[in-house]
């Protein structure tokens, strides 16, 4: 942590220009920029939506990443890396890419806007996924800043499964919660599934309704801080956040991005 440069690793679920389908996309965009630009090393890693055009936005695959399986309910699932340069700016974006998955012109819904019935695998795959191309990458991040509610199992994997890994070892995790992004629920199998086997029911517990709510409260239980992005937050997550007095939460304003995210960085680094 010599002069303060710190190694930042963003995971969201919707960044633009990629994506031009919320607030979340937009801070995802500009967040990482602002940081990296006070001489911070900067990583993205995002999903790779069927409707994110490879030929336009030049994605190529990194096949040195690429060539994982990533095993859910014992399934081995291909993943695939793909990188695109966002234009104008000195960032890279990792892709995480599956067929399966991801092949569809079409985000959480379908034509008929019906919830994916899979959005539960496809949650679990990007963030086990995510993990393990970080660990593929050798980069050891001091900070994990996720957003979104696809990214919520992450902070959860890390404080298990994960925690013993020397590439995270000194890693905090900030989640970014938001108003509630759907009304569905991820199915009644979602805890089971997520838990990969190897996740106590204790830990899972807050995930067990498998709704918004309880991604973001999940998220919430297992992140060393937490950083909120709506004034229009569901009671229960609302609640649980009011009660979360032994980690740092920052309300996020959106006047000086670079220095409010800095210094609440710095705030979370001092308290190890």
């Amino acid at each position: 942590m010599e002069n303060n440069r710190k190694k930042v690793l963003f995971i969201s679920s919707e960044m633009s220009p990629f994506l031009e389908n919320s607030t979340l996309a937009d801070l995802s965009r500009m967040l990482p920029q602002a940081i990296q630009e006070q001489d911070n090393e900067v990583r993205i890693l995002v999903p790779r939506f069927g409707v994110i055009n490879e030929r336009r936005n030049r994605l190529h695959e990194v096949v040195r990443l690429s060539g994982m399986n990533i095993t859910i309910d014992d399934n081995d699932n291909p993943l695939t890396i793909k990188v695109a340069s966002i234009p104008n700016t000195k960032m890279q974006v990792y892709f995480l890419d599956n067929e399966d998955y991801f092949h569809r012109k079409f985000i959480y819904n379908d034509e008929n806007d019906e919830f994916f019935n899979d959005n539960d695998e496809r949650t679990i795959f990007f963030c086990k996924g995510a993990l393990e191309t970080v660990k593929k990458l050798g980069w050891y991040p001091d900070i994990i800043h996720c957003q979104g509610w696809m990214t919520s199992l992450i902070p959860l994997y890390l404080q298990t499964i994960y925690k013993d890994e020397p590439v995270f070892q000194n890693s905090k995790v900030v989640y970014s919660v938001y108003g509630n992004d759907f009304g569905e629920t991820l199915g009644e199998d979602f805890s089971r599934k997520a838990s990969l086997n190897h996740i106590t029911d204790e830990a899972m517990e807050p995930f067990q309704n498998a709704d918004c709510s309880s991604m973001y409260i999940g998220a919430i239980t297992h992140a060393d801080a937490i950083v909120k992005c709506s004034d229009e937050l569901d009671p229960n997550v609302a609640k649980h956040l009011e009660n979360t007095d032994n980690k740092p939460v920052m309300d996020h304003k959106g006047e000086n991005i670079a220095e409010e995210y800095s210094s609440f960085y710095e705030t979370i680094l001092a308290n190890n």
